[in-house]
């Protein structure tokens, strides 16, 4: 397999240098999706496409068992050498190369799944919706394993070490309003300060407690209130709140206490605290078998001492909402690393390229294994 992945080198990177060169962001992947179409189609996949949402499947061969590749295809916008772009920090390019180099080794070796095959290009990971949007599409309805695969930053793990899963936390966006009552600021009490009520929001949700084994955080990371007259007592305010939880449950927790909270400042101030969820995105999950049929593949292609353990990461991925929704779904994320720095979504963001190919090493193996370990019947239940 590696000398056959060598032959493929040179086109693997020309692949990299497209997707990067022409990043797109969340819901506009256009010239993405059919990039990779035809990319998919020329090694003979049967393709899909939407009619509302950009995103494409390629599948092969028949059968009741069903072994998917996610893959992520978006971009973030940032400012980057003085100009706001598209821009591959999140290392989505990365992907969607390692998941079309997956394809096209698999056919160079002549492999023919014993059941189907699909590989998943999802839209608007950064959003937190692609995978929900997946899921209504019915795309992970007759799938039995489903693998992904993300770059992690050196602090976790330097290049040449890989990982058979990433548990990531759960992570939730709130945006919230404060709607209080203007006043003339010599005369306060006739108001209800937006601000001062904001305030104790912020002391409030610090004083939230859970469980100490589990790490979490509930913080503020925008506010805004007031205009150009500082003698207004401003009636108005908007503000972001950023959720974080190692599982899924102590996010719920976060989430009842954060209601109560403002319901209870609510009354206290005689104020309207409104509170709207933008992005929720589910704890990792991890199937240990598919972990295990992981860890197996990495021993065979680059040796047990290159094996670390799982990662654990406070970031979030939407990709774990397919374990969440889908209960009998075996999955797990393959955390490469690659001397990522000075870390994701840094505008500046740069890893060792030469790593994608272990990358895809691994996870052409662990499809091959997984169907292997399939009964000739296949695991459909």
């Amino acid at each position: 397999m590696k000398a056959k992945l060598k032959e493929l080198k040179s086109e693997i990177f020309s692949i990299f240098n497209h997707l990067h060169q022409n990043a797109e962001i969340s819901w506009k992947e256009v010239k993405t999706t059919e990039f990779i179409r035809k990319q998919l189609e020329q090694e003979g996949f049967r393709t899909q496409t939407f009619d509302d949402c950009t995103g494409v499947v390629g599948e092969i061969g028949e059968g009741d068992f069903t072994v998917a590749l996610r893959a992520d295809m978006d971009a973030l916008w940032q400012e980057k050498d003085g100009k706001w772009q598209a821009v591959h920090s999140c290392g989505h390019d990365s992907h969607s190369t390692m998941a079309l180099g997956v394809v096209k080794l698999l056919n160079k070796i002549g492999f023919k799944p014993n059941g189907k095959l699909k590989v998943i290009f999802q839209p608007a990971e950064e959003k937190g919706a692609g995978a929900l949007k997946m899921l209504e599409k019915g795309v992970l309805d007759d799938v039995d394993y489903l693998y992904g695969v993300h770059l992690r930053p050196i602090q976790e793990l330097r290049s040449g070490y890989v990982s058979p899963a990433i548990l990531h936390g759960a992570a939730q966006f709130i945006h919230g309003q404060i709607k209080g009552l203007t006043a003339h600021a010599a005369r306060p009490h006739l108001g209800v300060n937006a601000i001062e009520v904001g305030s104790s929001l912020i002391q409030a949700i610090r004083n939230i407690h859970i469980d100490p084994q589990v790490p979490a955080s509930i913080k503020m990371t925008s506010f805004h209130s007031g205009g150009p007259n500082g003698n207004i007592i401003p009636d108005q305010a908007t503000f972001t709140l950023d959720l974080r939880s190692q599982n899924n449950d102590v996010m719920n927790v976060l989430e009842y206490k954060l209601t109560q909270i403002a319901e209870g400042l609510s009354a206290m101030y005689d104020a309207e605290i409104h509170l709207k969820s933008d992005i929720k995105l589910a704890a990792a999950e991890p199937d240990p078998e598919a972990v295990e049929i992981m860890r197996s593949a990495i021993f065979d292609c680059i040796g047990a001492p290159f094996c670390a353990e799982p990662v654990v990461t406070s970031g979030g991925e939407d990709f774990h909402f397919y374990s969440l929704m889908k209960k009998n779904l075996k999955t797990t994320m393959l955390g490469l690393g690659c001397d990522l720095k000075p870390g994701l979504h840094h505008p500046d963001m740069t890893f060792r390229h030469e790593d994608l190919l272990t990358g895809i090493e691994i996870l052409a193996t662990t499809i091959m294994k997984t169907f292997e370990k399939q009964s000739p019947k296949g695991s459909r239940r």
